[in-house]
């Protein structure tokens, strides 16, 4: 039996393994997709300095001149210069490491080997791969490299030299070669190399077809009914009520929400003042709708102190000093003439 110490350094063994082959595998697709993007910036450099520095004048001697120019040295370092952003340190590094070949292709093999990226980046150093093959030896993908993942998913390392070729697959479709459905999606067209994956109805967490009629089973919130078709629970008729006495029950498609009362209400069937179960404190049932009591206009004076009025506001009132009189530690007393030394209690 391993000791505890054999155990822990075999532990960490095996993850530095791991961890130096995920981070390889993520280099290599770094290196390719670096490699590709150089070849895309020398083609642009090629458009950009097409004719660089003609226009006008003798054509005759133009034409001479540019055919020189065209396949000049003087026009390979211009487009060398400019493919990398100073701050790249990948790219300018990469373009450092193979100016030879650049130099390669330009003089010897442009011609039959018109495409850069393919001969610079996959045949000659190995970085990339063709679109639908992945790996060290750019294996076909799952699926095969016409159709990786048969077209409902992306290779891992697709066109790169990293990569495990397994299948991501696009939402809708699940398994290893991208070709089953998901919960909620059904095989509208199903052989062995196509799949076609398409939404059940709201209703149903699996299905066979498009209708709330072809659930297999309903999701949360959807009820089955006689017919076997799934239709929306209404949760806002549950007893107990699942929303608070100040709030009422609004039903949605598969599920409900919990939203406030009007102010004017104590408890309440929908939104509005008019559909208040009650009238809260300070407002009165007004043929159907809670209004606003008007404290002030009651028969019993609401404010009793001595020289003060009755304001009203919504669903309650306050007591103010009348005019002519100030509140004084809670008492209204009149406001002293100017030079008046003294202030007198009414």
């Amino acid at each position: 039996m391993l000791s505890f110490r054999q155990l822990l350094w075999l532990f960490f063994n095996l993850a530095f393994i791991l961890l130096s082959q995920c981070t390889h595998a993520k280099d290599l697709k770094s290196s390719c997709h670096t490699c590709k993007q150089i070849a895309d910036n020398f083609i642009k450099g090629l458009d950009q300095t097409k004719k660089q520095n003609f226009g006008g004048g003798n054509t005759a001697w133009e034409e001479r001149a540019l055919s020189k120019y065209e396949t000049s040295e003087i026009r390979l370092v211009e487009i060398l210069e400019n493919l990398c952003e100073s701050s790249s340190f990948d790219c300018n590094h990469m373009v450092e490491e193979h100016e030879d070949h650049f130099e390669t292709w330009w003089f010897k093999r442009q011609k039959k080997h018109p495409d850069l990226y393919k001969w610079f980046c996959i045949d000659t150093i190995n970085v990339c791969c063709l679109k639908g093959t992945f790996g060290p030896d750019c294996n076909a993908c799952v699926g095969g490299s016409e159709r990786p993942c048969h077209g409902n998913g992306v290779c891992d390392g697709d066109g790169t030299r990293g990569g495990n070729g397994r299948c991501n697959c696009d939402h809708g479709y699940k398994g290893e070669f991208c070709l089953d459905c998901i919960d909620g999606y059904f095989n509208e067209i199903r052989n062995d190399t196509f799949s076609l994956c398409t939404e059940c109805h709201s209703s149903c967490k699996t299905c066979t077809g498009l209708t709330n009629e072809d659930c297999e089973k309903c999701k949360t919130g959807w009820g089955e009914d006689d017919e076997g078709a799934c239709l929306d629970v209404n949760e806002c008729l549950n007893d107990p009520p699942l929303c608070k006495e100040d709030q009422y029950c609004l039903n949605t498609d598969g599920s409900f929400s919990c939203k406030g009362c009007d102010k004017v209400c104590s408890g309440c069937t929908e939104a509005g003042p008019d559909k208040c179960q009650s009238c809260a404190p300070g407002y009165q049932d007004t043929e159907g709708t809670c209004t606003d009591v008007n404290e002030c206009e009651q028969p019993d004076a609401v404010c009793t102190a001595g020289n003060q009025e009755c304001v009203n506001n919504k669903g309650s009132y306050i007591c103010i000093c009348a005019s002519g009189y100030e509140e004084q530690e809670g008492v209204c007393v009149t406001i002293p003439e100017p030079g008046n030394q003294y202030n007198s209690l009414d």
